[in-house]
């Protein structure tokens, strides 16, 4: 097996994990309080990733006080991004809320222009108008299919975009895991804060059960993430980011019922489209684009 097949079967474990996980929040939500679920998860999570990193001697935090700022940023926008996408997910069908999120591939890629002075062609400049078309028809921004939960897809989008370039910036003497610890910290005590003014609910065993799945899946998601960094060409391995549109199109069939219509199909194509192109274009792009 060549490292670049690894790397794709590692991107689409990672996707695969992360998409069951948001399956499994999103049936326990219809029983337990968002915070609760998060603060639950998060506490199991945390526990696994710690035993994870101190097995791996990844627990030290001698690096630049430059990156121990950018992983507190990181941390930051993960926590905002955790509470917009669960709060749209708990609302909107699995498939709207993770065709939402493909368009990262672009948004990273505006962002590394705005925020980095990073050099793009009309090519890649097309293809990001396109892939917001696209979101645009998911999201629906008219009278009859747009909601207040479709603006909290786009701010959770907005979150990982943050986030993403951040840890661009982070050295390489930063442990992944390191970072992963300290995101799943944050969030967890976050979240155990919030359930002060929300209150907790009786867990029964299905939702117990279903809780714990995701605990363990979102570490999965974590690990084949950090994993993926490390075989193959980010180029050949990046665009099978895309198969978890495929899970949440299947999960959100079979689990709840959920089938998207043509207009979010088509802007999904349009989004998915769209970042393909540009992770092309990184790749084959000439100096003299």
């Amino acid at each position: 097996m060549t490292p670049n097949v690894k790397g794709a079967l590692l991107m689409m474990g990672s996707m695969a994990a992360f998409t069951i996980n948001d399956a499994l929040i999103k049936a326990a939500g219809a029983e337990i309080p968002l915070f609760q679920m998060v603060a639950m998860r998060g506490l199991l999570a945390t526990v696994l990733v710690f035993l994870l990193a101190r097995h791996l001697g990844a627990l030290h935090l001698n690096f630049p006080r430059h990156d121990k700022w950018l992983v507190a940023f990181r941390c930051l926008a993960e926590l905002s991004a955790t509470y917009f996408f669960l709060t749209a997910l708990l609302h909107m069908p699995l498939a709207n809320v993770t065709a939402v999120l493909q368009a990262l591939p672009l948004t990273v890629t505006l962002g590394a222009v705005l925020f980095f002075g990073e050099h793009i062609g009309w090519r890649r400049v097309l293809a990001i108008v396109l892939g917001f078309a696209g979101m645009l028809l998911i999201v629906r921004p008219g009278p009859e299919g747009f909601s207040i939960y479709a603006i909290y897809a786009l701010v959770a989008m907005a979150s990982v975009t943050a986030r993403d370039l951040i840890t661009r910036r982070m050295s390489v003497h930063v442990p992944s895991l390191a970072v992963t610890l300290a995101t799943s910290v944050t969030i967890t005590v976050s979240a155990g804060v919030a359930t002060i003014a929300t209150g907790w609910e009786p867990v029964s065993v299905g939702a117990g059960l279903m809780m714990a799945s995701a605990a363990v899946f979102v570490l999965g998601g974590y690990l084949f993430s950090v994993m993926v960094m490390r075989v193959g060409e980010v180029g050949f391995v990046a665009p099978f980011r895309y198969s978890s549109l495929i899970w949440a199109l299947a999960l959100g069939w079979l689990v709840f019922g959920d089938w998207p219509d043509t207009i979010t199909m088509l802007g999904a194509t349009l989004v998915v489209g769209a970042g393909l192109f540009t992770l092309f274009r990184e790749r084959q792009v000439q100096p003299a684009e």
